[in-house]
């Protein structure tokens, strides 16, 4: 998996350079607008130590935010499961905190709590929660009858037992859901720094657009995406870990 999520992205950015050197040499736009290969190569060269310690500062950041995202979404979808007031209430609630824009939301999250680590997890978190919180609840929500049944029939169900029928019985869809939602967090941190932080990614490619430097700013790309798909490709092997080893112990 991790090797096929990197070749992948190699595909897509060799595609995306060359579609930007199509644009530059049909264009004849000079080297200040798009650079040369060679200008590229050079910067990433001069740039690299720098530019890889800041993604990996950014993703330091996205990985904290989606594994609070994730524990958020999982403990409003238990709670929101039953057709309840109170479960309805934390829906509706979740629901409506999403309709705000980020970039509403983000100038204040900086005026009271400045433009540090907190400031761009909360952000990475709030941006990654939503769609995981979605699956969350349409998977708690259905049931599984006929296990279900059994087990209020012998009167051992309780609501840990149901989360965990449901969880297992939605495996797979869980773990797809999380591995993606990784994306999410990696571009909320981004977003966040890009918007008003001191450091990160996002932080060094809002400087590079200041400078009209494109050939940074495709340096930094080309880090930040193979930095999210090796990251991908992690998770969705400790989530083929996680499945065979609970379906191991589910059928012993």
């Amino acid at each position: 998996m991790l090797p096929r999520r990197i070749l992948q992205f190699l595909i897509i950015y060799c595609l995306f350079i060359g579609t930007l050197m199509l644009v530059k040499y049909g264009l004849r736009l000079s080297d200040y607008v798009i650079p040369a290969p060679a200008a590229i190569f050079q910067t990433l060269l001069a740039e690299y130590r720098q530019y890889t310690l800041a993604t990996m500062n950014t993703l330091t950041v996205a990985v904290v935010g989606q594994v609070l995202s994730v524990i958020l979404a999982f403990a409003i979808g238990i709670v929101g499961r039953r057709s309840t007031w109170f479960g309805s209430f934390i829906k509706v609630a979740a629901y409506n905190i999403q309709a705000y824009p980020i970039v509403a939301l983000a100038p204040i999250l900086f005026i009271l709590l400045g433009d540090g680590f907190l400031t761009r997890l909360l952000i990475a978190a709030m941006i990654c929660y939503f769609p995981v919180l979605l699956s969350v609840l349409g998977i708690m929500s259905k049931p599984v009858e006929d296990i279900e049944h059994f087990y209020r029939a012998t009167g051992k169900m309780r609501w840990q037992l149901e989360v965990k029928i449901r969880a297992f019985e939605n495996l797979s869809q869980l773990t797809t859901v999380i591995s993606g939602s990784a994306t999410l967090a990696m571009a909320g941190t981004i977003v966040a720094e890009f918007i008003a932080a001191d450091a990160g990614i996002g932080y060094s490619i809002r400087i590079a657009l200041y400078q009209s430097d494109l050939g940074k700013i495709v340096i930094a790309l080309f880090l930040i995406g193979i930095t999210i798909a090796a990251y991908q490709g992690l998770l969705e092997l400790l989530g083929s870990a996680v499945k065979r080893a609970w379906t191991g112990n589910a059928l012993s």
